[in-house]
């Protein structure tokens, strides 16, 4: 459970730092109460957190060669991917994440009237998060870490990644997006799934 919750903990601080996600929080916490966005942000990852886990329990089912297969595929390509985005991003670029949350947060005013209330503001942060989670990388990470390790340990692990990402974002997101480059960090999570895919691979062919 230990090694679960480690790796869930790792991947997701890394990848969730500068993903869209953390934009919406950092610039919803600019306009309203930091701790209403927080509560909001963390129900809706915790909330596809467990999605994300029971997905990758029914996962769980398929033969354990093709799941081993998968999930080596899944955190190499991933990996792959990120390293080449990053590659190809200037080192001095203004992060495109922010200016996609931005462009969100603008879409859900224009649709509310509840900016002014505790309980709409809550709601805004968990729908925005949650909108913009379903589908990202970390999601198909989720769901590949707990088809393969003990689920209740990636689940603590992995809110407990989102919880420290979103309370860096609501506090002092914007202070860290401007010394930090969209080029560094997409790099950094890149790293990162190349090396879980490794020991993903290591783990199901018994190399120590």
């Amino acid at each position: 459970m230990l090694a679960a919750f480690t790796a869930g903990l790792l991947l997701i601080t890394v990848s969730e730092l500068g993903d869209k996600t953390f934009f919406i929080a950092m610039l919803l916490a600019m306009r309203h109460s930091r701790r209403l966005v927080f509560v909001g942000a963390i129900a809706a990852l915790a909330a596809m957190t467990v999605l994300s886990v029971l997905m990758g329990q029914v996962v769980s089912l398929l033969p354990k060669m093709v799941l081993h297969v998968a999930e080596v595929v899944l955190f190499v390509g991933f990996g792959i991917k990120l390293l080449y985005d990053a590659s190809q991003m200037s080192s001095t670029a203004i992060c495109e994440e922010v200016k996609e949350a931005e462009e969100t947060i603008q879409q859900a005013d224009t649709l509310t009237k509840k900016r002014g209330m505790r309980r709409g503001i809550v709601l805004q942060a968990f729908a925005l998060t949650f909108v913009g989670e379903w589908g990202d990388r970390t999601q198909f990470a989720t769901i590949a870490l707990a088809a393969a390790k003990d689920p209740w340990g990636v689940t603590a692990g992995a809110i407990a990644g989102h919880a420290i990402c979103a309370a860096i974002a609501v506090m002092g997101g914007r202070l860290l997006a401007a010394h930090l480059s969209e080029k560094l960090i997409t790099g950094i999570g890149g790293a990162l799934f190349i090396l879980f895919g490794v020991l993903a691979w290591m783990e199901g062919t018994g190399v120590h």
